[in-house]
C-alpha cells in the first residue's frame, strides 16, 4: 500500500505534493460543485493485480492504512470504515478509513481502476486507442463499443475516456520528460517509449508522488469547484457522472 502526500492538518483540506499543497476532493461533492459536509481522501494501493484478480483475491481486505495520515501520532479515533461497491468491475470493493476528529474518509484504489471514471484504466487506455487507430468516426466508434445505450450516452461515454487518456499523457510528458520529451501524446507511441503493454496503470506508477496534482482518471486531484460567480472553470461538461 502507497500513502503518502498526507494532508498536514484536519483543518486544512489540502495535500503536500510535489507541486505544492492542493485541496482535497470534498466527500458527497455535489454535481453543481456544491458540497456536503465531510471530506473523501483518495490514495493510491500500490498492487500488481489486473481488475479481475482484484476481485478474485478481494485484496481490498488486505489493503492496508496503519494510521491517520492527518493524526500520525494517534488519538482521533481512526479506524477502519465500510468499504463502498464499484461500478466496474462487478463485484470490486474500496477499503476506506474514517477519521472521526478529521471528518475525513480515506480511500485506497488499487493501481488497476479509475479514479472518479466507473472504469478500469485498462478499459479508459483501450478505448482511447480505438479512436486513434480508427479512421471512424467517434459516433461508429461508440455505436460499436456501447450498443446497449442510446447514440448521445455512447459518443458521451467514449469522449470522456478519450479526454481522460489525452489529459494523463499531457500531463505525464510534462512531469517525465526525461522519458517523454519524444514521444508524442498518443497511447501507442507512449507504450512504444515505456516498453509497456498498459499506459495508464504504469503512469499512475511514474508519476507517483505527483497523483494528488494530476486529474482523473490517473491521478487524485479533486474536481475543479465553480468560482465565485457560480459558474464552473470548464466550458463544457460531458454529462453526468456514473454512480
Amino acid at each position: 500500500m502507497v500513502a503518502e502526500n498526507f494532508p498536514i492538518a484536519a483543518t486544512a483540506p489540502t495535500l503536500r505534493t510535489a507541486e505544492g499543497m492542493v485541496p482535497v476532493r470534498q466527500k458527497g461533492e455535489a454535481r453543481d460543485g456544491g458540497n456536503r459536509a465531510g471530506l473523501l481522501v483518495q490514495l493510491r494501493f500500490r498492487t500488481g493485480l489486473c481488475s479481475e484478480e482484484y476481485v478474485k483475491q478481494k485484496a481490498w481486505l488486505s489493503a492496508s492504512l496503519e494510521r491517520c495520515p492527518l493524526h500520525p501520532e494517534g488519538g482521533c479515533g481512526f479506524a477502519r470504515h465500510t468499504p463502498y461497491a464499484r461500478v466496474e468491475p462487478p463485484g470490486a470493493l474500496i477499503a476506506r478509513w474514517y477519521c472521526p476528529a478529521g471528518q475525513t474518509t480515506f480511500s485506497l484504489l488499487p493501481d488497476c481502476l479509475a479514479s472518479r471514471l466507473s472504469s478500469t484504466l485498462a478499459e479508459v487506455e483501450q478505448v482511447a486507442a480505438k479512436v486513434e487507430s480508427s479512421d471512424e468516426a467517434v459516433e461508429a466508434i461508440a455505436a460499436k463499443l456501447r450498443p446497449d445505450i442510446g447514440q448521445q450516452g455512447a459518443v458521451r461515454w467514449v469522449r470522456r475516456r478519450m479526454m481522460a487518456a489525452a489529459v494523463a499523457l499531457l500531463a505525464a510528458k510534462g512531469l517525465r520528460p526525461e522519458l517523454l520529451a519524444g514521444a508524442r501524446p498518443t497511447i501507442e507511441s507512449f507504450r512504444a517509449a515505456l516498453g509497456v503493454e498498459h499506459v495508464l496503470p504504469a503512469l499512475r506508477e511514474l508519476v507517483d508522488s505527483q497523483l494528488p496534482a494530476l486529474p482523473a482518471p490517473v491521478g487524485f486531484r479533486p474536481r475543479e469547484h465553480p468560482d465565485e460567480s457560480g459558474v464552473r472553470r470548464r466550458q463544457q461538461g460531458t454529462g453526468a457522472d456514473p454512480p
